[in-house]
């Protein structure tokens, strides 16, 4: 049986060409290949997955949790709002923009030792004492402080029943009504220890305008 021999130069050769590094043009053709494949993979196959799998299980939440009245599109039940007139419950305060802007979410930046938070929050509850004069005790905190995103729907149980005076005397209702309204509207934590208990403010405003109950 012939066989074939190779020296030890000769094995050095052989092997150092079948590892011999791909050429400048090789790798650029390699580099765009992979460049195209996870662009359509992570740019438009994943996103139009989890899209179309969010529309079939949550079609709600997927967009964006809206909240219709007669037709029209009032609000999200995830971004809250501003309301100054005495007859709504107020959100928190909000930093983001003008207020409550969803372009332009963010919090204050102001630390506890800011001069300027501080009167903020001062004149802040100064204006809360001369719009809600019967309201009960101190003004609940989380109606004189920003949220991280300035976007929060919700207040505290303790900050809306430190309104209900102020709305019940401006919708000319009795306060256990309002007070009622406002139990009824209470969320728990998620799955039971996530979290704090809230009240969204739009959804409790827009119940307080299905009561049809003021004179």
């Amino acid at each position: 049986m012939a066989t074939t021999s190779f020296s030890r130069p000769e094995r050095l050769a052989a092997t150092a060409g079948a590892h011999r590094p791909s050429s400048p043009g090789g790798t650029l053709m390699i580099a765009i290949r992979y460049t195209l494949v996870t662009t359509v993979l992570v740019g438009f196959v994943y996103p139009l997955a989890v899209t179309a799998i969010a529309g079939l299980t949550m079609r709600d939440k997927a967009n964006g949790s809206l909240i219709t009245r007669n037709g029209q599109v009032i609000g999200s039940a995830l971004i809250g709002q501003g309301f100054s007139s005495p007859r709504y419950f107020h959100s928190r305060p909000s930093a983001a923009g003008n207020g409550w802007d969803a372009a332009n979410s963010g919090g204050s930046n102001l630390g506890p030792a800011s001069q300027a938070l501080v009167s903020r929050i001062d004149n802040d509850v100064a204006a809360w004492h001369m719009q809600d004069p019967h309201a009960p005790g101190p003004v609940p905190i989380g109606l004189v402080t920003t949220s991280a995103s300035g976007l929060d729907p919700d207040i505290s149980p303790a900050g809306a029943f430190y309104q209900v005076p102020m709305v019940a005397a401006a919708r000319h209702l009795p306060e256990s009504t309002v007070r009622a309204l406002v139990e009824s509207h209470i969320q728990g934590r998620d799955l039971g220890f996530l979290g704090e208990p809230r009240v969204n403010v739009l959804e409790l405003n827009l119940a307080l305008d299905d009561l049809r109950a003021e004179k």
